[in-house]
């Protein structure tokens, strides 16, 4: 039997996209196995979630660290520790730098809440409502250096429906997002998926 591939979770809230990729990990025939999950925040509920379900976490804040360089690489020795292959960055809140991003290329993914290339950032749901967008969704793609512009592995679309608000609209795709990255993060697991 193939071993399966060591992934470390990054949060910085509920967690509800890590609680779909525990469970998809779970499943015997699944490709991968998370080993931990990390946060920027110590109180982001996510990492009860994560605790209460066996798995190691940790939480480092920016202000113990004097610049972004050296948070991330505060970041990376907890990773290395873990012997982690594949990051999964699951309501992350936090730009990482190009180095960090560049050791680890092919290995970092990220669900993103709009069907980039648009809406690369924040507020997604409410600029696709200003903008009369007729089709919203989710984006599961590669992290590069460049904020939400690294290749794409898999995306998928909601209707936008009258009297839609960020809120009803971000409830409809949450369902998406808790189906494909799962699927994503299989794919490249399994090696399917180049980068």
């Amino acid at each position: 039997m193939v071993s399966k591939k060591r992934v470390a979770i990054l949060i910085s809230g509920r967690g509800s996209n890590m609680t779909a990729l525990i469970d998809a990990c779970r499943l015997p025939d699944y490709p991968a196995e998370i080993v931990g999950v990390g946060s920027n925040r110590a109180t982001a509920p996510g990492l009860e979630i994560a605790s209460a379900r066996g798995l190691e976490t940790f939480s480092l804040a920016q202000s113990q660290f004097v610049d972004r360089d050296a948070f991330d690489a505060a970041l990376t020795q907890k990773l290395d520790a873990w012997n982690v292959d594949i990051i999964c960055l699951a309501g992350f809140m936090r730009i990482l730098t190009p180095d960090f991003t560049v050791r680890w290329a092919g290995r970092l993914i990220n669900i993103h809440p709009s069907l980039l290339p648009l809406y690369r950032g924040l507020d997604t749901h409410a600029r696709a409502l200003a903008d009369g967008a007729r089709v919203h969704g989710c984006t599961v793609h590669f992290v590069t250096p460049d904020l939400d512009e690294g290749p794409t592995i898999m995306q998928a679309q909601v209707p936008v429906l009258p009297g839609d608000t960020p809120d009803t609209l971000a409830t409809r795709i949450l369902v998406e997002e808790h189906r494909i990255y799962p699927e994503a993060l299989c794919l490249l697991a399994s090696g399917t998926l180049k980068y």
